[in-house]
């Protein structure tokens, strides 16, 4: 109960959304509405665009939103006319986010928008985009400044099959877990598959200069190095958490990394690890070049456990999986506001499906407790009538959102 009780000191100054606005963001032209500090349940037919409004928030966090669109993809493909009272996108723009966000008490602006037509392919006839963004209307020069201010954390139908696919989307799960307790990771990660890529396209191209290849391994090493060193702290503050703080209806579980750099940093020094990881690179310039894969961070692993039943998560039937992602979920967000001090906005796409009555009904009465704001989206308003006095209802129908 201490932990509780210290997260509902923090959370007594509201965070999150005040007013969001949109433009010519997928299927919306335009839409703003000014959702309040709690429960946002928005439902509406599917197709509708509910989970647009989601992507949309998901844009005000460092990358590429939930769904990892591409920039070109998210613009309205015929943009409606505007009346005097809408923000108009200048052509630079194919689309934009808008909101003011309330943190501790403190109001700020933020926005993002996709930049076009900074310059063409004329071979292949493609315009290319960049992202923008802006903190109290000044450019900002990278997206990390924006998790100074605001933090998301969504869950969405395709985290359904997380622990049943491959490592890439777990491995991204948790990169996005490690950005909201280290700005800088981020801009690691980032930087990590640039220079991969190249290193990669050098080696299958066969005219690699030894200087330069050593450069790149180099400059992957320390930030390999510096990444599994993230990823390690971040797992094992949620693992201590969990294991001092167990929720009493969503599973016990464990975490784990299953990775060589990760695992070399358990018994040596950070600099030991780095000169490994330089030999490692160094030793699988043949591979590359006969098409097989070098370990590394960008194959490791995050694993996950359900304690109880001492079984893995991907041999877990499809609700217990749910319920250990929602494990995770709860952990991350109590131990954030501990650490950050000031609540993540909660986006949950479709939440409830897998879930048992019981399950719901906790889930929901959780995020009250937590006494943060969430957004919600549903084709089933009845399932939330045991919060619907702390909750704010919206239905969507022909891109207009209405308050109910």
């Amino acid at each position: 109960m201490g932990s509780v009780f210290q997260i509902n000191e923090v959370t007594k100054e509201k965070s999150g959304i005040e007013r969001l606005t949109l433009t010519d963001f997928r299927n919306y032209p335009f839409l703003r509405f000014e959702p309040h500090f709690g429960p946002v349940v928005i439902t509406g037919e599917n197709g509708s665009g509910k989970t647009n409004i989601l992507e949309a928030i998901s844009f005000l966090t460092p990358g590429r939103g939930l769904r990892g669109a591409k920039l070109s993809d998210i613009k309205r493909i015929t943009p409606a006319l505007q009346t005097e009272d809408q923000i108009v996108v200048n052509k630079p723009f194919s689309w934009a986010v808008n909101a003011c966000i309330l943190k501790n008490g403190e109001t700020y602006e933020l926005a993002t928008a996709a930049q076009k037509n900074l310059h063409e392919d004329e071979e292949e006839n493609r315009t290319f985009e960049r992202r923008i963004v802006q903190i109290d209307n000044e450019k900002v020069s990278t997206q990390a400044e924006l998790g100074k201010y605001f933090s998301a954390i969504w869950v969405t139908p395709s985290m359904d099959r997380i622990f049943t696919g491959g490592p890439q989307p777990r491995r991204s799960f948790l990169d996005r877990i490690v950005y909201t307790f280290d700005l800088e990771h981020a801009k690691r990660t980032a930087v990590f598959e640039h220079l991969y890529k190249e290193w990669y396209r050098l080696l299958k191209s066969g005219k690699a200069d030894n200087m330069w290849l050593s450069t790149i391994e180099e400059q992957m090493a320390q930030t390999g190095v510096a990444i599994a060193a993230a990823r390690r702290e971040v797992v094992a503050r949620l693992n201590t958490f969990i294991t001092n703080d167990p929720d009493d209806v969503f599973p016990d579980l464990s975490l784990n990394l299953n990775g060589k750099i990760e695992q070399l940093l358990d018994t040596k020094p950070a600099i030991d690890v780095e000169d490994e990881y330089l030999s490692l690179l160094y030793q699988g310039r043949k591979k590359v070049s006969n098409g097989e894969s070098v370990e590394g961070v960008n194959h490791t692993d995050f694993e996950v456990y359900y304690k109880t039943k001492q079984m893995p998560a991907n041999l877990c039937s499809t609700g217990e999986q749910k319920s250990l992602l929602l494990s995770i979920i709860l952990a991350q967000t109590k131990c954030q506001i501990l650490d950050k001090g000031f609540a993540p906005v909660l986006l949950l796409d479709e939440v409830t499906t897998h879930l048992d009555d019981q399950k719901r009904d906790a889930l929901l009465s959780k995020i009250c407790d937590l006494n943060l704001q969430a957004f919600i989206t549903s084709t089933e308003p009845q399932n939330f009538k045991t919060i619907e006095k702390q909750t704010q209802f919206f239905s969507i129908k022909n891109a207009h959102i209405k308050e109910k």
